[in-house]
């Protein structure tokens, strides 16, 4: 099946920072570009770290308190996480202020995966990189976003190609598919029940497809059996996808 890499919905112009560039220097290029974070970079183009409105804020929150006595020590202050933020804001340059190691997906990685990324490191944007790890764009949550833009027929014609034919082997008319605002309603009757639980299940798996509505019934109930009683694997779908189920 057919899934959108991250490299075609990747901002290639990626404004970037070096480790040496000073503390104004990066908060210029936020500003100007109107962006809330950037990758920081070496010599080689390889991602060293990456850096968001939020250090640079750390700047500020770090400032000595004047009515603090200088004297009294805090135990929070001692913490390994309160030491960093303090070497962040006494930071002058975007390697001080830079948070390591950098979250990274690759040009290759689908969409899918590039979300997954994000929601489980809760990150907003992720630098993109090459077969050598070079940075070759960025990539944001609007970014990714742009797959539930896909055209219901475009996915109508997916499903029916790669899932009912080349994946089931099966008929073009032997489900009928209906897509309306990105979700999928398969209905029909097919020869096992483990087809129809495999035709819902990749469907789900498409680009742009928000939900999936599985109408299917089947002649023959082969849940209960076990691989070796199986009379016959569905045409076209490997062992691989009958133990996703």
């Amino acid at each position: 099946m057919r899934h959108d890499k991250v490299g075609s919905v990747m901002t290639t112009d990626v404004v970037r920072a070096e480790y040496g560039t000073p503390f104004k220097e990066v908060a210029r290029l936020l500003a100007d570009h109107r962006i809330s974070g950037l990758p920081v970079v070496d010599e080689d183009d390889k991602v060293m770290g990456v850096l968001s409105e939020t250090d640079l804020m750390v700047h500020q929150t770090t400032v000595p308190d004047p009515h603090d006595p200088k004297h009294r020590v805090r135990l929070a202050e001692l913490t390994p996480g309160a030491k960093r933020q303090t070497a962040k804001g006494r930071a002058r340059t975007a390697g001080g202020l830079m948070t390591t190691p950098a979250v990274t997906v690759h040009a290759d990685d689908t969409i899918a995966q590039a979300a997954r990324v994000m929601a489980q490191r809760h990150v907003e944007r992720l630098p993109v990189l090459d077969e050598e790890d070079r940075l070759v764009g960025i990539v944001s949550r609007r970014d990714l976003l742009r797959v539930f833009l896909r055209p219901d027929q475009e996915i109508r014609d997916e499903v029916i190609e790669e899932v009912l034919v080349r994946s089931l082997w099966l008929s073009p008319r032997s489900v009928d598919v209906f897509v309306t605002e990105g979700v999928v309603i398969l209905a029909g009757r097919l020869e096992r029940r483990s087809e129809t639980e495999i035709a819902v299940s990749m469907t789900r798996r498409l680009d742009g497809v928000v939900d999936v509505v599985g109408d299917l019934t089947y002649r023959l109930d082969d849940a209960h059996l076990r691989p070796g009683e199986q009379t016959q694997v569905p045409h076209g779908v490997t062992e691989d996808w009958l133990r996703r189920l």
